[in-house]
């Protein structure tokens, strides 16, 4: 495992357990939401972003944090490994509405309210993105494919995790 993808709904936690499995491997962590997003709350052109994800791509060894579906393919052939926390919609809108407020290392700012935008890709994640995914996941069989359902069970598989 040297190059892994870590996707999932917004409040899924995938950040949080990103900067874990970082701790545990050393291997360097990117953040989608850090390339995409500026501090001002605005972001890059899709060129710039498009660039940025690239070359990351091509470095030998990379934890990539983020959902941004239409990066879902050529993150997935880069990759070795797949993460994808599927968590109850419940539990996403419940981590959306805790970070309200918080600083945090994946986001270049810190949400001072409950953005509209995010709810509703909350809402529709699921619907919108696992069908997408799950065909990915059988356009790609050579790679190590991890789906966990809820936060304790990705929890454990950390814990678990030997490293070289």
């Amino acid at each position: 495992m040297k190059r892994i993808m870590v996707t999932g709904c917004p409040g899924s936690g995938k950040s949080v357990f990103s900067i874990r499995l970082q701790e545990k491997t050393g291997l360097p962590l990117c953040h989608l939401d850090n390339i995409w997003w500026k501090p001002d709350r605005t972001h890059v052109t899709r060129e710039e972003f498009d660039a940025a994800l690239f070359a990351i791509l091509e470095r030998d060894e990379w934890i990539i944090d983020g959902s941004y579906s239409r990066t879902f393919e050529p993150r997935i052939k880069a990759c070795d490994t797949v993460i994808l926390l599927d968590c109850d919609t419940d539990v996403c809108m419940q981590g959306i509405i805790e970070r309200v407020g918080k600083k945090r290392p994946d986001i270049p700012w810190t949400e001072q309210t409950l953005d509209p935008e995010l709810v509703e890709l909350v809402k529709t994640y699921k619907e919108r993105n696992n069908p997408v995914l799950s065909e990915l996941f059988r356009r790609y069989p050579d790679k190590g494919i991890h789906v966990f359902r809820d936060r304790t069970e990705a929890q454990r598989w950390l814990d678990e995790l030997k490293t070289e």
